[in-house]
This record gives C-alpha cells, structure tokens and sequence, in this order.
C-alpha cells in the first residue's frame, strides 16, 4: 500500500475511534495488514498535522487539525463568510442558508473540516442540509460554523 492509501487509513481510523498512542496506530493498523514500524507513523502523524484533543472514553485521541492553509482554502473561507445568510438547527440537522448559487461551495467548506459529529451533507442551490448522529451534535457543528463566520 503507497504512503498516501496508508494515510488515508490513519485518518479513517482515527474518524472511527479513539486512538491516543502511535503504538496503538500501529496495531490499529496491522489489523488492516499494513505492516508499519512507530517511526512511520510519527512521520504520518506529521505529514497529517494530526493532533491530540479530549476524548470522549479516552483522556485524548488523534484527530485531525481543522485549520484553513492554503490560499485556495483561505478564498473558500472568505466565499462562506460571505454567501452564508443563516444557519439553523432542527433536531439532528444543520441547515445552512446561503445567497442564491452558493450551496455547493458552503458545502464544500463544511465537507473540509471533517467534523466526526457529521454523518453527512447535501447541497443544493441556496442551501446546505447537514446530518450529524445527535441534537448535541447538531449545536456543536452550528458552533463551529458560526466561528468560521
């Protein structure tokens, strides 16, 4: 397996469940027949920008950094700050209006920060539909939008 499949199977394993050890990566991973040594997998984590926040049954767990880097990033996060009129929360759903034309592009930006509360989204023209797993998902996600604004 090349490095990139491998680091997407970091970041797929970290979504799934808490890790907190770059030995238990390294186990995890096994269980995937990928034979890595810790030496790669901290180089992983470094490449990945992963870093350690609160866990929920764990003290902490990897998890990825959810930071705007690049340019391309930083005018996407402009065109959300600017086409997003409101945002709501019904039950488990997040519903982002946004200015006529601009519901795929809010779409992407909340695909980028890879939130695990979010189960998945649909845009459309005007509006983004995004499901989590929970009510308290759901606020915590509007949340994180609403900082990005």
């Amino acid at each position: 397996m090349n490095k990139q499949a491998r680091q997407n199977k970091i970041i797929e394993i970290i979504n799934s469940r808490e890790i907190d050890t770059q030995e238990e990566l390294v186990l995890a991973l096994n269980e995937f027949n990928l034979n890595v040594t810790q030496a790669t997998v901290s180089r992983d984590i470094k490449e990945l920008n992963l870093i350690k926040v609160s866990g929920k049954v764990k003290r902490f767990k990897y998890a990825c950094e959810k930071k705007v880097s690049d340019f391309n990033d930083l005018k996407l996060l402009n065109l959300f700050k600017n086409c997003v009129v409101k945002i709501d929360v019904a039950q488990n759903i997040v519903v982002l209006k946004t200015l006529g034309g601009n519901g795929n592009s809010a779409g992407v930006m909340v695909d980028k920060l890879n939130l695990e509360e979010i189960v998945g989204s649909v845009a459309g023209d005007d509006t983004v539909i995004i499901v989590t797993k929970t009510n308290d998902d759901a606020l915590f996600v509007k949340n994180e939008l609403e900082k990005l604004l």
